[in-house]
């Protein structure tokens, strides 16, 4: 430290200070005003950068907001759907119920008609065959009775005995 006491020189100081000056002067020019004015410039990229992020936030808790209300409405909507087609398909089976209860009940009753007009017609037929068997025994009877002249005198006056007149 003291060998440099000794060797100042004033002259030397003056320039090392006046080119130390003029260095500062091209820096702060040339170096410091861009340097600056990146970071500055960045500084304000990054709060720019910073805002749009917190609009960007902002508008995805809107969108996300808005798809939960489009997300309920959609349930809402869909069970709404459900709810009828149940409605529907119920109607559709209590009507498909009466349908078929009705032709059952119309299929009874022409059932039943029909078994009335046949049993009718059977009674009819039974009827018919029974006078004819009976007429066919009667004559058989009479012409075993009426073959025989006696038999015939007895008959006839069997009937008049019976017969009483008024």
């Amino acid at each position: 430290m003291m060998k440099l006491l000794e060797d100042f020189s004033i002259g030397l100081f003056f320039w090392q200070t006046l080119l130390f000056i003029g260095l500062l002067l091209l820096l702060r020019k040339f170096a410091w005003k861009p340097i600056l004015n990146a970071v500055n410039d960045r500084e304000e990229g990054i709060k720019n950068a910073l805002a749009s992020a917190e609009s960007a936030k902002k508008e995805m808790e809107n969108l996300q907001a808005d798809n939960q209300k489009l997300l309920q409405e959609a349930r809402l909507e869909r069970e709404a759907m459900l709810k009828e087609a149940r409605e529907l398909k119920n109607t559709m089976i209590e009507d498909a119920k009466g349908e078929a209860s009705a032709q059952a009940n119309k299929i009874i009753e022409q059932a039943q008609a029909a078994i009335t007009s046949e049993k009718q017609a059977a009674i009819a037929d039974l009827k018919a065959q029974v006078a004819n068997l009976s007429v066919e025994i009667a004559e058989k009877v009479v012409k075993a009775e009426l073959s025989d002249k006696d038999k015939q005198l007895k008959l006839v006056e069997s009937m008049l005995s019976e017969a009483k007149l008024n």
